[in-house]
């Protein structure tokens, strides 16, 4: 397809997937649950961390987290006691596991308490065009926390190579301002336009039909194209075509 016409056609299907109805089975109804922006930011960071897999179950499981954090989760996270985090002993989400969401929960304490918090953390290198730098010292800054090896594979690091697709989502839902209920552009320190496509296999398999990436490997690579080539349609806003490319994925609506 002509660039024109990709264009027409991302266009066309932003309209038909970019709404609040999007949310009814997506986990980012999770940090809609919330108001203040702390117990927004920390539940969609940690709803981010276990998105892999079927969405149902990505859902239920963010909302157990939740559930298991007394349904605040700045104020747990700031006030708990190591005798409260047993309560965690019992979840697990795929390969992520009770060790480390209590890994999350003290890093995510550290960041609040010792650097100023998650927004000032990814702003530290506002001045990059993108974010990449910002996800490795959000990484640095978690694991300045005792932890366990296992638990540094549940943040991705896009400096060795990793397109951090879930990073990026979360980053997407904090940063774009949106008027149809969906993302929540609470950080207005960061700009949309320094934002990255989640790339996933749906995203990812799409963009290839489109010509938009050449690169087979989903990674850092194959990221660098897609953002290059959304930068060519909206360079204030690229990552509004996440849901166009994402719903063509999932739906198979691609002819």
């Amino acid at each position: 397809m002509d660039p024109i016409a990709v264009k027409q056609l991302l266009e066309q299907k932003l309209d038909v997937y970019y709404n609040d109805a999007f949310i009814a089975d997506d986990p980012l109804q999770i940090p809609h649950r919330f108001n203040q922006k702390e117990d927004v930011e920390i539940s969609a960071l940690l709803t981010a961390t276990i998105a892999w897999g079927q969405r149902i179950t990505i859902i239920k499981n963010a909302k157990n987290m939740m559930s298991l954090m007394d349904d605040a989760p700045h104020d747990f996270i700031l006030n708990h006691k190591s005798s409260d985090l047993a309560v965690m002993d019992r979840f697990v989400h795929r390969t992520f596991n009770a060790a480390d969401l209590k890994f999350f929960i003290t890093g995510l304490k550290h960041i609040y308490t010792q650097h100023g918090g998650l927004e000032n953390v990814f702003n530290t290198f506002g001045a990059e065009p993108f974010l990449h730098k910002s996800i490795h010292h959000f990484r640095e800054c978690m694991f300045e926390v005792p932890h366990q090896k296992r638990s540094e594979k549940h943040i991705s690091n896009p400096l060795n190579k990793s397109a951090a697709k879930r990073l990026h989502m979360f980053l997407r839902w904090m940063v774009r301002r949106c008027n149809r209920g969906v993302d929540f552009g609470l950080w207005t320190s960061i700009k949309p336009s320094q934002l990255s496509c989640p790339l996933d296999v749906h995203t990812g398999n799409v963009a290839r039909r489109l010509g938009l990436i050449k690169r087979k490997a989903n990674d850092i690579g194959a990221l660098n194209e897609l953002d290059q080539a959304l930068r060519q349609y909206d360079k204030d806003d690229p990552v509004k075509y996440d849901f166009a490319l994402f719903g063509l994925g999932v739906s198979h609506d691609f002819h």
